[in-house]
């Protein structure tokens, strides 16, 4: 008989449920949360075990990996639908979540996640450090601008360059003052060195990724924005066409229709945030600062006459979240014509 089996994942141990096709339980177990004690229990049952599935996570990640690699048949499971099937029960323990997994698993209803690479997380990871860095110097600068104002002393509109400089000048004769503004520039001048070696190294690596040069030939999209849609993307295969890539990354309408009501609201945010960020940050570059004429620019503005730059901005990302995909697959460059109109000349 065919046995399915239920992980939830939590930081120091692992619930295990195993059910079997007719959805009766047939085990259930604690087990540490290490690749090697789950796979020693999964082959201590001595069943046929067709599937097994674990909520999408950082930790599951790596779950999943080892146990593939063990030949076992696992799926990562999108958590919004795990979540959002979880929360029928009344009660809400590991063990539950492991039995509604596993029963997930059995009836199929569940949407497999793509499991990143090992070269995917890790570009993840340094990408993450930079965003990090960079969100943390920019809470120093504002938390000084703020404890300053408190006295009547405004540092106003400065560079980077000269905000030190300003800022001890507007703190000279208060030795408080004075203290706070040179404890926090010193913490700011090392988070600062720290993230201009980290871009620089990004960079070094953007230079050597052919795909990532491909990419960096559309107006807008640097190396930064270049290497999170790579390793956002991972695999271009995985998707059956390129105009799958935008719904992916949760940048298509969200609809509601039920009877007589019908309502298509604001974007799904489904998906990697940080990749659908980038590709908002690219269109916006792009519509706003660049001054290369391309079609994608031209389409753009387009949009931006009938429903606004707000919109136009959001359709751009993803229609460059398309452009992108089908680059990368058949390994070509931008071209700033539409290739429809070079085929009519």
């Amino acid at each position: 008989m065919d046995h399915f089996v239920g992980i939830d994942v939590s930081l120091e141990s692992c619930a295990v449920c195993v059910v079997n096709q007719s959805g009766a339980v047939v085990r259930e177990a604690k087990v540490v949360c290490e690749p090697e004690p789950l796979i020693a229990f999964l082959r201590a049952l001595d069943r046929a075990v067709v599937c097994i599935g674990l909520e999408a996570g950082p930790l599951s990640q790596w779950l999943h990996r080892h146990l593939r690699e063990a030949g076992f048949e696992a799926v990562l499971m999108e958590t919004r639908q795990v979540k959002g099937a979880l929360k029928a029960m009344p009660i809400k323990t590991d063990r539950r979540d492991a039995l509604g997994i596993a029963q997930l698993i059995r009836m199929g209803w569940f949407r497999p996640v793509h499991c990143k690479s090992v070269s995917a997380q890790e570009l993840r990871a340094l990408l993450g450090a930079r965003r990090t860095l960079q969100k943390s110097m920019i809470s120093i600068e504002l938390s000084m601008r703020g404890m300053l104002r408190g006295f009547g002393l405004k540092l106003g509109q400065v560079r980077r360059q000269r905000l030190a400089e300003r800022a001890r000048e507007l703190a000279e004769g208060n030795e408080m003052l004075t203290a706070m503004v040179t404890s926090m520039l010193r913490g700011h001048a090392a988070l600062r060195s720290e993230l201009a070696r980290l871009e620089n190294r990004l960079r070094r690596i953007a230079r050597a990724d052919r795909v990532v040069r491909l990419m960096m030939t559309v107006p807008g999209v640097g190396a930064v924005v270049a290497l999170q849609v790579k390793a956002g993307i991972d695999d271009p295969a995985r998707f059956r066409s390129s105009k799958n890539v935008g719904p992916h990354f949760g940048l298509t309408p969200r609809r509601e229709q039920s009877g007589e009501r019908d309502v298509v609201g604001a974007i799904s945010a489904a998906g990697d945030r940080n990749v659908r960020t980038a590709l908002f940050q690219a269109a916006t570059v792009m519509l706003y600062q660049s001054q290369a004429k391309s079609w994608l620019k031209a389409w753009g503005m387009q949009v931006a006459k009938r429903r606004g730059m707000k919109r136009a901005v959001v359709a751009v990302a993803r229609r460059l979240a398309v452009v992108l995909h089908r680059m990368w697959s058949d390994g070509t460059k931008f071209q700033m014509t539409h290739p429809a109109r070079l085929a009519a000349a």
